[in-house]
């Protein structure tokens, strides 16, 4: 561990064990998914979900330092940058692959079964209970001063929990930093499965020529610091950004 994480939270964490993550236990149910904002986002299709349980914010770096010392996983990217190594912070510059390391690490010493989710099942948790919105919190642009979010800085993320929540009580499912979902991305998706709607717990297509993994959610290193909820991201699985990160979810308990 580098000297810039050797915050003593992170020291504290690291001697009182694994991370405690609090999750939120959703039922699931049936949503409106997508929009005709955008031409991938295409056509707005009935979706059911089922319970699965999420955590309240993106991971921290102070939990993901339990798990590099558990593990003696390689490092994220920017973790010797102390514009991105605040404890309370997302970590950040994980890949797809990261990620995934992660949530099966915490899986064996929680004894939960932790993933990242479908896009479907994230973008049920962002809406928070709420239907046809552009964001968590209505449809007024994000530089309207709603939550303070037009007043984020810009030069890295923010502390999770400093916007206002949602409708499920969960933090930043619009802004601060991407977050990886499982499904690899295309763009035409929604236009395959959209006649056989409602579509049960959609999982995205098989991997076959597809280069890239889902995300969603906003980023601090945008112009526009938050997106739609139903706005769709991608990415190589294995590439390492600055304003991409994780949140775990889980199996229901």
């Amino acid at each position: 561990m580098t000297e810039d994480a050797r915050d003593p939270r992170i020291l504290r964490l690291l001697r009182e064990g694994p991370p405690s993550t609090p999750f939120i236990e959703l039922p699931g149910g049936r949503f409106v998914m997508g929009s005709l904002q955008r031409t991938d986002e295409q056509p707005p299709h009935e979706v059911m979900v089922g319970p699965f349980a999420v955590a309240l914010t993106p991971v921290t770096n102070a939990e993901y330092a339990a798990f590099l010392e558990a593990t003696d996983h390689e490092p994220p990217g920017e973790w010797e940058n102390p514009r991105f190594t605040q404890p309370d912070c997302p970590v950040v510059s994980v890949s797809w692959f990261d990620a995934v390391a992660y949530c099966t690490w915490l899986s064996t010493v929680t004894g939960r079964a932790c993933r990242l989710p479908t896009e479907a099942e994230r973008e049920y948790a962002a809406r928070g209970g709420v239907p046809d919105v552009l964001y968590p919190w209505g449809d007024a642009p994000w530089d309207s001063g709603v939550h303070g979010l037009g007043k984020l800085g810009a030069d890295r993320p923010h502390p999770v929990g400093t916007s206002e929540p949602n409708g499920f009580g969960l933090f930043h499912m619009a802004d601060n930093v991407h977050e990886w979902c499982s499904d690899w991305y295309d763009a035409t998706e929604y236009a395959r499965r959209a006649p056989s709607a409602p579509v049960v717990d959609p999982r995205g297509p098989d991997e076959e020529e597809r280069p890239r993994r889902a995300s969603r959610g906003g980023s601090w290193r945008h112009h526009v610091k938050v997106a739609r909820i139903a706005a769709r991201s991608s990415l190589g699985p294995e590439r390492r950004y600055n304003d991409y990160g994780m949140r775990v979810y889980a199996d229901p308990a």
